[in-house]
Protein backbone atom coordinates (compact mmCIF):
# COMPACT_ATOMS: atom_id res chain seq x y z
CA UNK A 1 0.00 0.00 0.00
CA UNK A 2 1.33 3.28 -0.66
CA UNK A 3 -0.33 6.81 -0.60
CA UNK A 4 -0.33 9.66 -2.20
CA UNK A 5 -0.55 13.31 -1.15
CA UNK A 6 -2.49 16.25 -3.02
CA UNK A 7 -2.23 20.09 -1.72
CA UNK A 8 -4.33 22.55 -3.46
CA UNK A 9 -3.97 26.23 -2.72
CA UNK A 10 -3.00 25.01 1.17
CA UNK A 11 -2.23 27.66 3.48
CA UNK A 12 -1.08 27.81 6.89
CA UNK A 13 -0.79 31.06 9.10
CA UNK A 14 0.87 31.64 12.40
CA UNK A 15 -0.31 34.86 13.45
CA UNK A 16 1.20 37.36 11.55
CA UNK A 17 3.54 34.80 9.64
CA UNK A 18 2.50 32.97 6.71
CA UNK A 19 4.19 29.22 6.52
CA UNK A 20 2.72 27.91 3.68
CA UNK A 21 1.07 30.44 1.31
CA UNK A 22 -1.25 29.04 -1.04
CA UNK A 23 0.70 25.71 -2.09
CA UNK A 24 -0.25 23.27 -4.46
CA UNK A 25 1.37 20.12 -5.09
CA UNK A 26 1.19 16.23 -6.35
CA UNK A 27 2.93 13.40 -4.83
CA UNK A 28 2.31 10.26 -6.52
CA UNK A 29 2.58 6.66 -4.27
CA UNK A 30 5.36 4.84 -3.98
CA UNK A 31 8.44 6.89 -4.64
CA UNK A 32 11.36 8.98 -2.30
CA UNK A 33 10.93 12.38 -2.23
CA UNK A 34 13.57 15.15 -0.82
CA UNK A 35 11.41 18.18 0.23
CA UNK A 36 14.46 20.74 0.58
CA UNK A 37 14.06 24.45 1.87
CA UNK A 38 16.07 26.73 3.64
CA UNK A 39 15.70 27.65 7.13
CA UNK A 40 11.93 29.24 7.70
CA UNK A 41 10.78 28.04 4.42
CA UNK A 42 7.72 25.95 5.27
CA UNK A 43 9.36 22.16 5.69
CA UNK A 44 8.28 21.71 8.66
CA UNK A 45 4.81 23.34 8.65
CA UNK A 46 4.45 21.47 5.57
CA UNK A 47 5.37 17.72 7.02
CA UNK A 48 2.93 18.96 9.73
CA UNK A 49 0.36 19.15 7.95
CA UNK A 50 0.41 16.26 5.86
CA UNK A 51 0.76 14.20 8.99
CA UNK A 52 -2.58 15.84 10.54
CA UNK A 53 -0.23 17.33 13.60
CA UNK A 54 -2.22 20.99 12.43
CA UNK A 55 -4.97 21.76 10.66
CA UNK A 56 -4.28 24.24 7.61
CA UNK A 57 -5.87 27.19 7.80
CA UNK A 58 -7.34 27.16 4.10
CA UNK A 59 -6.95 25.19 0.77
CA UNK A 60 -6.77 21.52 0.88
CA UNK A 61 -4.50 18.37 1.71
CA UNK A 62 -5.66 14.88 0.84
CA UNK A 63 -3.54 11.71 1.83
CA UNK A 64 -4.81 8.99 -0.38
CA UNK A 65 -7.69 10.72 -1.36
CA UNK A 66 -8.65 11.63 1.96
CA UNK A 67 -8.55 14.66 4.27
CA UNK A 68 -5.67 13.21 6.96
CA UNK A 69 -6.57 15.83 9.72
CA UNK A 70 -9.21 14.16 12.51
CA UNK A 71 -9.26 11.05 10.48
CA UNK A 72 -8.22 7.71 12.79
CA UNK A 73 -7.51 5.32 9.39
CA UNK A 74 -5.20 8.27 7.31
CA UNK A 75 -3.32 9.13 10.17
CA UNK A 76 -2.79 5.56 11.22
CA UNK A 77 -0.85 5.09 7.92
CA UNK A 78 1.36 8.03 8.25
CA UNK A 79 4.69 8.45 10.08
CA UNK A 80 5.96 11.86 10.69
CA UNK A 81 9.69 11.08 12.30
CA UNK A 82 10.95 14.50 13.75
CA UNK A 83 14.58 15.33 15.02
CA UNK A 84 13.42 14.82 18.27
CA UNK A 85 11.80 11.56 17.76
CA UNK A 86 8.32 12.66 18.99
CA UNK A 87 8.59 10.07 21.96
CA UNK A 88 8.37 10.98 25.86
CA UNK A 89 11.91 11.70 27.20
CA UNK A 90 10.77 9.99 30.57
CA UNK A 91 10.14 6.47 28.96
CA UNK A 92 13.04 3.77 28.59
CA UNK A 93 13.64 2.86 24.98
CA UNK A 94 12.24 -0.74 25.23
CA UNK A 95 9.07 1.79 25.87
CA UNK A 96 8.91 4.11 23.41
CA UNK A 97 9.89 1.20 20.69
CA UNK A 98 6.83 -0.85 22.35
CA UNK A 99 4.39 1.65 22.28
CA UNK A 100 4.75 2.25 18.72
CA UNK A 101 4.91 -1.61 18.19
CA UNK A 102 1.09 -1.36 19.51
CA UNK A 103 -0.12 1.59 17.68
CA UNK A 104 1.30 1.30 13.94
CA UNK A 105 -0.73 -1.34 12.17
CA UNK A 106 2.34 -2.24 9.72
CA UNK A 107 4.96 -2.37 12.59
CA UNK A 108 7.59 -4.86 11.88
CA UNK A 109 9.34 -5.93 15.36
CA UNK A 110 12.19 -8.01 13.71
CA UNK A 111 13.28 -5.34 11.17
CA UNK A 112 12.77 -3.12 14.83
CA UNK A 113 15.14 -5.54 16.68
CA UNK A 114 17.87 -5.56 14.17
CA UNK A 115 18.29 -1.84 13.80
CA UNK A 116 18.33 -1.42 17.43
CA UNK A 117 21.46 -3.87 16.88
CA UNK A 118 23.00 -2.42 13.92
CA UNK A 119 22.43 1.26 16.24
CA UNK A 120 23.77 0.15 19.04
CA UNK A 121 20.78 1.39 20.65
CA UNK A 122 20.54 0.91 24.68
CA UNK A 123 17.20 -0.38 25.54
CA UNK A 124 17.19 0.26 29.33
CA UNK A 125 18.60 3.69 29.00
CA UNK A 126 15.93 6.46 29.34
CA UNK A 127 15.04 8.64 26.17
CA UNK A 128 16.56 11.80 27.98
CA UNK A 129 19.99 9.82 28.58
CA UNK A 130 20.70 9.73 25.02
CA UNK A 131 22.82 11.39 23.18
CA UNK A 132 21.70 13.60 20.37
CA UNK A 133 23.20 11.07 17.78
CA UNK A 134 20.95 8.21 19.50
CA UNK A 135 17.91 10.13 20.06
CA UNK A 136 18.15 10.22 16.22
CA UNK A 137 19.07 6.68 15.44
CA UNK A 138 15.70 6.04 17.81
CA UNK A 139 13.72 7.94 15.71
CA UNK A 140 15.05 6.17 12.22
CA UNK A 141 14.45 2.76 13.98
CA UNK A 142 10.83 4.34 14.66
CA UNK A 143 10.03 5.35 11.49
CA UNK A 144 11.70 2.54 9.06
CA UNK A 145 9.99 -0.31 11.20
CA UNK A 146 6.77 1.58 11.63
CA UNK A 147 6.76 0.32 7.62
CA UNK A 148 3.89 2.83 7.39
CA UNK A 149 2.63 3.58 3.61
CA UNK A 150 3.53 7.10 3.97
CA UNK A 151 7.05 7.75 6.09
CA UNK A 152 8.05 11.61 6.40
CA UNK A 153 11.49 11.95 8.12
CA UNK A 154 12.03 15.47 8.82
CA UNK A 155 15.14 16.26 9.64
CA UNK A 156 15.82 13.01 11.80
CA UNK A 157 19.37 11.91 10.75
CA UNK A 158 21.08 15.67 11.38
CA UNK A 159 21.94 14.19 15.33
CA UNK A 160 23.72 11.29 13.35
CA UNK A 161 27.57 10.88 12.86
CA UNK A 162 28.97 10.02 8.82
CA UNK A 163 29.23 6.17 9.60
CA UNK A 164 25.27 6.07 11.20
CA UNK A 165 23.89 8.29 8.29
CA UNK A 166 25.11 6.29 5.93
CA UNK A 167 24.14 2.99 7.55
CA UNK A 168 20.24 4.79 7.42
CA UNK A 169 20.71 5.37 4.00
CA UNK A 170 21.70 1.57 2.92
CA UNK A 171 18.21 0.76 5.94
CA UNK A 172 16.06 3.20 4.23
CA UNK A 173 16.81 2.28 0.31
CA UNK A 174 16.90 -2.04 1.25
CA UNK A 175 13.72 -1.90 2.72
CA UNK A 176 12.34 0.51 0.51
CA UNK A 177 13.11 -1.78 -2.44
CA UNK A 178 11.29 -4.55 -0.51
CA UNK A 179 8.46 -3.18 1.10
CA UNK A 180 7.03 -0.09 -1.83
CA UNK A 181 5.95 2.89 -0.02
CA UNK A 182 6.06 6.79 -0.01
CA UNK A 183 8.65 8.09 1.84
CA UNK A 184 9.41 12.06 1.82
CA UNK A 185 13.47 13.31 3.27
CA UNK A 186 13.40 16.69 4.78
CA UNK A 187 16.99 17.28 4.81
CA UNK A 188 20.11 19.66 4.52
CA UNK A 189 22.69 17.04 3.61
CA UNK A 190 21.37 17.02 0.03
CA UNK A 191 24.63 15.24 -1.67
CA UNK A 192 24.42 12.91 1.11
CA UNK A 193 20.93 11.46 -0.25
CA UNK A 194 20.48 12.71 -3.63
CA UNK A 195 21.32 8.79 -4.79
CA UNK A 196 17.73 7.85 -3.22
CA UNK A 197 15.53 10.54 -4.46
CA UNK A 198 13.36 9.90 -7.50
CA UNK A 199 12.02 13.47 -7.19
CA UNK A 200 12.75 16.40 -5.64
CA UNK A 201 10.50 19.27 -4.39
CA UNK A 202 12.39 22.63 -3.10
CA UNK A 203 9.98 25.15 -1.41
CA UNK A 204 10.90 28.76 -0.51
CA UNK A 205 8.74 31.10 1.59
CA UNK A 206 6.01 28.21 1.73
CA UNK A 207 5.49 28.00 -1.83
CA UNK A 208 6.68 25.50 -4.01
CA UNK A 209 10.11 26.64 -6.33
CA UNK A 210 10.80 23.28 -8.29
CA UNK A 211 8.88 19.94 -8.23
CA UNK A 212 10.92 17.50 -10.72
CA UNK A 213 12.60 14.01 -11.28
CA UNK A 214 15.68 14.91 -9.34
CA UNK A 215 18.05 13.72 -12.97
CA UNK A 216 16.12 16.41 -14.91
CA UNK A 217 16.61 18.85 -12.30
CA UNK A 218 20.39 17.75 -12.00
CA UNK A 219 20.78 18.15 -15.62
CA UNK A 220 19.48 21.54 -15.83
CA UNK A 221 22.34 22.94 -14.09
CA UNK A 222 25.65 23.77 -16.17
CA UNK A 223 28.91 25.18 -15.02
CA UNK A 224 30.43 26.93 -17.88
CA UNK A 225 34.35 27.96 -17.53
CA UNK A 226 36.52 29.15 -19.65
CA UNK A 227 38.22 32.71 -21.00
CA UNK A 228 35.91 35.58 -19.56
CA UNK A 229 34.88 36.97 -22.90
CA UNK A 230 33.90 33.79 -24.26
CA UNK A 231 31.94 32.78 -21.61
CA UNK A 232 29.81 36.36 -21.30
CA UNK A 233 29.47 35.84 -25.42
CA UNK A 234 27.99 32.04 -24.99
CA UNK A 235 25.66 33.28 -21.78
CA UNK A 236 24.32 35.57 -22.84
CA UNK A 237 21.06 35.53 -22.91
CA UNK A 238 20.66 32.43 -20.59
CA UNK A 239 19.51 32.35 -16.92
CA UNK A 240 22.80 32.70 -14.89
CA UNK A 241 22.87 31.47 -11.15
CA UNK A 242 26.00 32.72 -10.14
CA UNK A 243 29.59 34.17 -11.22
CA UNK A 244 33.47 33.63 -10.38
CA UNK A 245 36.05 35.02 -11.77
CA UNK A 246 39.57 34.47 -11.08
CA UNK A 247 42.17 36.61 -13.60
CA UNK A 248 40.79 36.02 -17.10
CA UNK A 249 38.89 32.83 -16.22
CA UNK A 250 35.02 33.05 -15.28
CA UNK A 251 32.93 29.87 -14.04
CA UNK A 252 29.12 30.52 -14.58
CA UNK A 253 26.52 28.42 -13.35
CA UNK A 254 23.54 28.59 -15.56
CA UNK A 255 19.92 27.08 -14.76
CA UNK A 256 18.37 25.86 -18.55
CA UNK A 257 18.62 22.27 -20.12
CA UNK A 258 21.45 23.03 -23.37
CA UNK A 259 20.95 22.09 -26.80
CA UNK A 260 23.77 20.05 -28.43
CA UNK A 261 23.48 22.91 -30.93
CA UNK A 262 24.97 25.13 -27.67
CA UNK A 263 27.16 22.34 -26.53
CA UNK A 264 29.09 22.30 -30.14
CA UNK A 265 29.15 26.17 -30.19
CA UNK A 266 30.79 25.87 -26.00
CA UNK A 267 33.72 23.34 -27.11
CA UNK A 268 34.54 25.47 -30.53
CA UNK A 269 34.54 28.47 -27.95
CA UNK A 270 37.04 26.65 -25.90
CA UNK A 271 34.67 26.62 -22.91
CA UNK A 272 34.14 23.75 -20.73
CA UNK A 273 30.75 22.69 -19.20
CA UNK A 274 30.10 20.42 -16.54
CA UNK A 275 27.69 19.37 -14.37
CA UNK A 276 26.04 21.47 -11.15
CA UNK A 277 25.88 19.47 -7.57
CA UNK A 278 22.48 18.87 -6.63
CA UNK A 279 23.31 21.16 -3.54
CA UNK A 280 25.00 23.94 -4.91
CA UNK A 281 22.35 24.04 -7.36
CA UNK A 282 19.74 24.49 -4.47
CA UNK A 283 21.91 27.23 -2.67
CA UNK A 284 22.02 29.20 -5.72
CA UNK A 285 18.03 28.84 -6.58
CA UNK A 286 17.39 29.91 -3.03
CA UNK A 287 19.70 32.59 -3.05
CA UNK A 288 18.27 35.60 -1.27
CA UNK A 289 19.01 38.28 -3.74
CA UNK A 290 16.56 35.42 -5.89
CA UNK A 291 13.86 34.79 -2.87
CA UNK A 292 13.54 38.60 -2.20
Amino acid sequence: MTLGIELSRLTLQYKDTRALDEMSLRLDGGKIYGLLGRNGSGKTSLASVIAAFRPQTSGEVLVGGQPPFENADIVSQICLIREGGDVFDSDRVSVALNFAARFRPNWDADLAARLVDRFELPLRKRVSALSRGMRSALGVVLGLSSRAPLTIFDEVHLGMDAPSRAAFYEELLADYLEHPRTIIISTHLIEEVVSLLEEVVIIDKGRVLFHEPTDDLRERGVSVTGPSAAVAEFTAGLTVLNERILGGTTQVTTFGELGAEQRRAAKAAGLELGPVPLQDLFIHLTAKERRS
